[in-house]
């Protein structure tokens, strides 16, 4: 038997809650890990508490990622004992995931806990840190450099927002950070964010071309801010955008893009190529500053996450949430 936060939708409602498992019920897959920690992402708190149709399978069990130790494996490329990460590929959606103390996955999903990091960190940078090294990647791929300008980052005190001004910061670049929780600006500056602006700046519904000022976005909100963030873009600038906060929609004109050459990448974080996710791993490792994480971070037990989904999707939480499976 195992504890884990399992989604469950029937005659009596959608609701989230810990229960003991069977391990005979676990999914198909050629590989069980043993969890260590996992990790509350926005995508988390839309499935557990319901309010974004992420789970398409019940019941589920909650959680896009986990680390922990490889106690049976049938993959060629995974071996017992082998420290391993996992992040997205359904989990949570289609596959049970990450909240849990015992999971049963696929091989190809796992890539090798970096020697950098404790299973622990590992999970302080998760999805949201994984996500952030995406962007940053992105938008060196498309020549954004620091001498080219500031960058913009959206959803500021989310997690994704976090490690993205930790990491460009480190990087070298002159960050702005946009957000609604004016209290969060000695915290963002602590992570190394320059200025900081209140989110209405971008939120509301704007021009089709703003005056430009960044040379690179990382968009976590999506809808209006996004819409703004493109149109205030400098010439051949780039935006990042992985995320929903704000909305799903995008009322924009195609000016920014045909009259000043801007770039919108879309950042997947789901299905993304192994080979890529063992790059973003890998940086994370090497550019991302362990004692600015430890300062985003706080640590909950399982029996925390339902209530904790709540608050995270209500704005009452900042950077990253780690999950102590085993408490």
């Amino acid at each position: 038997m195992f504890k884990a936060v399992l989604i469950e939708k029937d005659d009596a409602g959608y609701r989230a809650a810990v229960k003991e498992l069977d391990e005979a019920a676990l999914p198909e897959g050629d590989v069980g890990v043993r969890v260590e920690y996992s990790s509350l992402n926005y995508k988390d708190g839309l499935a557990i508490t319901g309010r974004g149709a992420v789970v398409r399978k019940f019941p589920m069990v909650a959680g896009i990622d986990l680390v922990g130790t490889v106690e049976s494996s049938a993959h060629p490329g995974v071996a017992v004992g082998d420290k391993v990460i996992l992040n997205g590929w359904g989990t949570s959606e289609v596959h049970w995931g990450g909240l849990a103390q015992r999971a049963r996955v696929r091989g190809e999903w796992l890539v090798p806990l970096p020697a950098a990091f404790t299973p622990r960190q590992a999970m302080a940078i998760g999805t949201a840190g994984y996500t952030a090294m995406l962007c940053v990647m992105a938008l060196e791929r498309h020549g954004v450099v620091p001498q080219r300008g500031e960058v913009l980052v959206t959803g500021a005190s989310g997690g994704v927002g976090s490690v993205a001004i930790a990491l460009l910061s480190r990087l070298g670049f002159t960050v702005v950070a946009s957000t609604g929780r004016p209290q969060e600006a000695d915290y963002l500056r602590e992570l190394g964010a320059t200025t900081i602006i209140d989110r209405s700046e971008l939120g509301l519904p704007g021009r089709a071309l703003g005056k430009e000022r960044w040379a690179g976005v990382v968009d976590t909100v999506g809808s209006h801010t996004l819409a703004n963030a493109c149109a205030t873009t400098l010439y051949r600038g780039t935006v990042a955008a992985c995320g929903l906060a704000q909305g799903l929609d995008f009322p924009a004109s195609v000016a920014p893009f045909i009259l000043r050459g801007v770039t919108l990448v879309g950042i997947d974080c789901v299905m993304a190529p192994r080979e890529e996710r063992i790059e973003a791993w890998s940086r994370l490792a090497r550019d991302l500053d362990v004692h600015k994480l430890e300062r985003m971070t706080r640590e909950i037990g399982l029996g925390e996450v339902v209530d904790t989904a709540a608050a995270l999707l209500d704005g009452q939480e900042r950077g990253r949430i780690v999950v102590d499976v085993d408490r």
